[in-house]
């Protein structure tokens, strides 16, 4: 349903997005995850049509977005990470101004705003003043404008950001609904959310896409570093298990006479068996043994940590994006 190809994107001499390509299915629920001054607002603003990008091409369907961007801005439905409310509004009051700029009929917009309530549970709060409601009902609201023009494709950028862990689960619930019927694309930083939410993964470092699939097939293409922590009484414990195959790294500290050792290892070779033979020939006391698998937040910093040493190029990307960011919306 999308296709990006070779877009890039300038702010004079900072290049915010480099030859991004990549393609989103219809239904699919995509998570777009990358480091602060990656480039995701800027690719999220060029797939609504807000920014048009200097080199390559968006496409909906098969056909370029810039050829009727009007035509294209009107399939999708954008929650910016500002979340854009009028505090002096009365919800109702505010859909019914977004339905009067999505150049709704009075009947579209009756039904429209009568199905976003609904789908976002804003019953409670539809004739209150915003300024009187809490954060989480604030991102309801702006989800419920962003879907009351029955858009196909819905984008949403850090839709859960600064709310507290019930919100959360609230609003991750409400993503959950909302990517039934339509195709999804969601900025978070929440590693948890993209797990329970997302089909599939892009991952954007330095302007440039980093890596895309599912969440197993990027754990599989990984380093895959695998901590074992291992709690013995012995001789040498530290320094023979250092010597195990994979073994990259290790740490160790006392614990009540007994020595705690936390292991680092990549590759694909299961050490349990071997750390249980080796406690049975050494004589040690094996007070415990466990294994932590990568996770998806280990993959994510590996995918992006050499962007992130660069601060002299990152930072400038992420200034000049957050520079740009009230120009753009307004």
């Amino acid at each position: 349903m999308i296709s990006v190809e070779g877009v890039t994107k300038r702010y004079g001499p900072i290049v915010a997005v480099d030859q991004a390509t990549f393609e989103v299915d219809r239904g699919e629920v995509v998570g777009f995850l990358g480091p602060n001054g990656a480039g995701k607002t800027t690719t999220m603003r060029m797939l609504t049509g807000t920014l048009q990008p200097d080199e390559g091409e968006i496409r909906f369907d098969g056909s370029p977005i810039g050829d009727d961007l009007t035509a294209a801005k009107a399939r999708v439905g954008y929650l910016p990470e500002a979340n854009p409310l009028y505090d002096d509004m009365l919800v109702c009051e505010f859909l019914e101004y977004v339905a009067r700029l999505r150049g709704l009929d009075d009947a579209s917009a009756r039904n429209g705003i009568g199905r976003a309530v609904e789908e976002t549970g804003l019953d409670a709060v539809f004739f209150r003043p915003i300024s009187e409601i809490s954060k989480g009902y604030r991102q309801r609201t702006g989800m419920a404008g962003a879907i009351l023009h029955e858009p196909e494709i819905l984008v949403l950028d850090e839709p859960t950001e600064g709310l507290d862990p019930n919100q959360r689960v609230e609003i991750r619930k409400l993503v959950n609904a909302l990517g039934t019927e339509r195709t999804v694309i969601l900025s978070t930083h929440v590693m948890q959310e993209v797990e329970a939410t997302c089909d599939r993964l892009l991952i954007i470092s330095n302007g440039a896409i980093a890596a895309d699939g599912t969440v197993a097939q990027l754990m599989a293409a990984g380093r895959g570093v695998t901590r074992y922590t291992v709690e013995a009484e012995g001789q040498d414990v530290a320094e023979t298990l250092h010597g195990l195959p994979g073994v990259d790294d290790h740490s160790s500290e006392p614990v009540d006479g007994r020595l705690r050792v936390h292991l680092e290892a990549t590759g694909d070779h299961e050490l349990r068996p071997e750390i249980f033979r080796l406690a049975t020939e050494h004589g040690w006391v094996l007070w415990e043994l466990t294994r932590e698998r990568a996770s998806l937040e280990q993959l994510f910093h590996e995918l992006t940590m050499e962007p992130q040493q660069e601060g002299d190029e990152s930072s400038p990307t992420e200034q000049d994006e957050s520079s740009h960011q009230e120009e753009d919306e307004s």
